[in-house]
């Protein structure tokens, strides 16, 4: 039915905007240090623990700012780990990262237990074409696009923004201009945090969140980073969109428990074209 439809769009684009904002993080990160940050789904379920208890003592807006402040620190903590020690190859921080995200799975355990958490957001439905649709999930596309914004006029207009973006570009040159590379690494492993636990704030109100949530929330956001060739947060937020959309529409019509593989199977088509496309690219004449 058209309501249906309208009803499973808007839904999916909820939920698409929390692995974008997962994705983006995944740029921010390997754009600056050519690290696949594995714990980054960690990052998402820290922020969602956190809210859920200071939400116990503290009003809305406090609490979830808070939840995300601790989730940019413990990126800092993380990227202190991953790449703190100077000549840390890309290599060995992607599986430090893998490491954290593991041990994550024990210190979550241990503070808030093992059994599902969540917490109220934006009461209420809206009517959107004749569906009966969740509030919160436009709240979550609300408070994402104003995000992407953000970030791109940060990286484009301030000179903290365009020293990551030259790192990106050419670490070496950065380095040779001044720029300290390391603590520009740092930095985006603090955005990271901070973009995952964002995530993880906005999304636990609709999708209870258990402290192993990470491995769907990493590689929902995985996929849709990979669209953006892990370098491009505006094409990560059209391939998070497009995930979610997509995978709102297999639950509505039909089996929700194929989810995951969706998002695997995208990823895995998208890494085969971007094989497929790179010999013929090299082989062109210069």
């Amino acid at each position: 039915m058209p309501s249906d439809l309208a009803g499973y769009l808007i839904t999916g684009l909820g939920t698409g905007c929390g692995f974008a904002l997962i994705g983006s993080g995944l740029v921010a990160i390997y754009r600056v240090t050519r690290v696949v940050n594995f714990a980054q789904g960690a990052f998402a379920v820290v922020g969602a623990m956190c809210a859920s208890s200071f939400l116990a003592v503290l009003p809305h807006g406090v609490g979830e700012l808070l939840a995300v402040a601790v989730a940019a620190l413990v990126g800092l903590l993380a990227g202190l780990v991953a790449i703190g020690r100077p000549g840390t190859t890309p290599q060995s921080a992607l599986i430090v990262t893998l490491g954290l995200a593991i041990f994550a799975y024990a210190v979550e355990v241990l503070v808030w237990g093992d059994q599902p958490r969540s917490f109220a957001g934006l009461p209420g439905a809206v009517p959107v074409f004749d569906a009966r649709v969740q509030t919160h999930y436009l709240l979550v596309i609300g408070v994402t696009i104003p995000v992407f914004a953000g970030m791109a006029v940060f990286f484009t207009r301030t000179d903290v923004g365009k020293a990551l973006t030259a790192c990106a570009s050419n670490p070496y040159a950065a380095r040779i201009i001044g720029i300290d590379v390391r603590r520009m690494g740092l930095l985006a492993f603090v955005i990271g945090g901070a973009l995952g636990g964002l995530a993880g704030v906005l999304v636990t109100p609709v999708q209870q969140v258990t402290f192993d949530a990470d491995v769907t929330l990493i590689v929902n956001g995985f996929a849709a980073a990979i669209l953006g060739g892990l370098t491009r947060p505006a094409v990560t937020l059209l391939g998070g969109l497009l995930l979610g959309v997509t995978q709102a529409l297999v639950a509505g019509y039909g089996n929700a428990a194929h989810q995951t593989e969706i998002a695997l199977g995208l990823m895995l088509a998208v890494m085969i074209w971007r094989a497929a496309r790179r010999p013929a690219a090299q082989q062109e004449p210069a």
